[in-house]
């Protein structure tokens, strides 16, 4: 949707990089907030985008690399049940004021509109990056805690697509020549962690299989027993940063399949990491988020309970579990995005920009899976044949 009120474009070409903006003047907050987040270069005045060789803010123009501090004191956790009665206190869900939000350009003045939960994005009428100001450190939503910097280049993607498309079985010959051309997008994407100490009891059954052989004859033959004996415990676990994506409208098979994100090498929030990247704010609030994360727990801490009560079988009739220290991280991660269509459908690609990780949709080739289908069947009947003819 074009932005409402926005500026004409020039009629002249101007050569260089955009014009600085000039100052703004003594204002409120509101208007301050209005204007778009941009990040000058030194050295020609044009926007700086965050580079993912250099790991910091560079000027796509002169070269220009900004120094932008790193590492420093780990990210920290925020507590959960203070945040969740916050939440419940507002009784309103995220994002329920304006749906769409201005900015002014930094670079050429106009009037670029934010839907929903975008807050980073690039002018539609010079192409130069910007952001909503303050929306990631809001009073109003839960801030970003810590930034996962893109560290996979475009180029490297493109690399890793190429790759994992050569890899694909049964995908259609024409394709597999000719390999997926997808336009890339790099976009930061909401997720929270979740920490949580668990305390565990448990009562059930362990069941160990053995063998007997009855009756006599033709009729003798080897069945299999269960023999049961009764187990109970007691144990801690702690869950550590266990994620869960905040985002809606994603391709959930895919986004769980690009874990395990290098949480370790989690960056305290700061905007210049999103300079010249999309970026998105959550859409999921934190309690729905929690919900989804603790089932995760509750299916680890069942399988721990089958892996002590052991066994071939087990039956588990009682388990309990106590939550304490609960905490989150807000987090942004950074992902490749891009879609390709194929025979009038679309399929979507997402590329873990941390660690290079390509998971997607992908076509299958009808004519290979017959062809393998006939194949077996022709082994299982040559297999027939001799073992009939002995």
């Amino acid at each position: 949707m074009p932005p409402l009120d926005a500026p004409p474009p020039a009629d002249e070409e101007i050569d260089g990089p955009p014009l600085a903006p000039p100052p703004l003047p003594a204002e409120d907050e509101a208007t301050r907030r209005a204007a778009g987040r941009s990040f000058p270069c030194l050295g020609c005045g044009a926007d700086l985008e965050f580079d993912p060789r250099a790991q910091a803010p560079k000027c796509p123009y002169c070269g220009h690399v900004a120094a932008l501090e790193t590492g420093g004191a780990p990210v920290a956790e925020r507590d959960l049940a203070t945040a969740l009665d916050k939440a419940a206190q507002k009784r309103h869900a995220p994002d329920s004021g304006t749906p769409l939000h201005e900015v002014s350009c930094g670079a050429c003045g106009a009037v670029v509109q934010f839907a929903g939960a975008l807050t980073a994005t690039a002018c539609p009428y010079c192409s130069q990056p910007i952001q909503r100001e303050g929306v990631h450190d809001s009073t109003q939503r839960l801030p970003v805690d810590g930034v996962i910097p893109f560290q996979v280049e475009d180029a490297k993607a493109r690399a890793n697509l190429g790759a994992w498309t050569a890899s694909r079985w049964f995908l259609p010959s024409e394709l597999k020549k000719s390999g997926i051309a997808a336009a890339f997008q790099g976009v930061y994407l909401p997720f929270f962690t979740f920490d949580a100490l668990t305390a565990n009891s448990y009562s059930g059954l362990r069941g160990d299989h053995y063998t007997v052989t009855v009756g006599s004859g033709k009729n003798r033959r080897t069945i299999r027993r269960t023999r049961w004996r009764p187990a109970a415990g007691s144990f801690r676990r702690f869950f550590d940063d266990t994620l869960e994506c905040a985002g809606s409208g994603l391709p959930e098979k895919q986004m769980s399949a690009l874990e395990p994100w290098p949480l370790k090498g989690c960056q305290p929030f700061r905007a210049e990491f999103l300079a010249g990247f999309f970026a998105r704010t959550y859409e999921r609030p934190l309690a729905d988020c929690f919900s989804g994360a603790k089932k995760r727990m509750e299916a680890a801490i069942e399988a721990d309970v089958r892996s002590r009560i052991g066994g071939d079988v087990q039956r588990i009739f009682s388990l309990s579990t106590g939550w304490s220290a609960l905490s989150y991280k807000h987090l942004l991660l950074p992902v490749w995005m891009a879609s390709y269509r194929f025979r009038e459908k679309n399929y979507r690609i997402v590329v873990n920009a941390a660690t290079g990780e390509v998971q997607g949709e992908r076509p299958w080739s009808a004519a290979k899976i017959a062809a393998l289908v006939v194949g077996i069947l022709a082994v299982v009947a040559a297999i027939v044949l001799v073992a009939q003819s002995r």
